[in-house]
């Protein structure tokens, strides 16, 4: 979330800059723009745990299955 967040600040950055920007600096503040959003998606889809760890809320217990009861009125 974090990297996430700040890849999306120095968009944010690169398209305030493009106001003021000329030449081939409008071209960099205008990459910067177009590409952080996949690259800050990207970023924020890394995992980053250890391969064969398991994660799962801690609420969440397994439970018996229902016995069905075929009972007829």
């Amino acid at each position: 979330m974090r990297k996430y967040t700040i890849a999306m600040s120095i968009r944010v950055v690169c398209v305030v800059c493009m106001i003021w920007a000329e030449g081939w600096w409008l071209a960099v503040c205008a990459a910067g723009a177009i590409f952080l959003p996949y690259v800050a998606v990207v970023l924020a889809n890394v995992n980053m745990s250890r391969p064969g760890a398991v994660e799962r809320p801690g609420a969440i217990l397994p439970t018996a299955p229902r016995e069905r009861t075929d009972e007829t009125p």
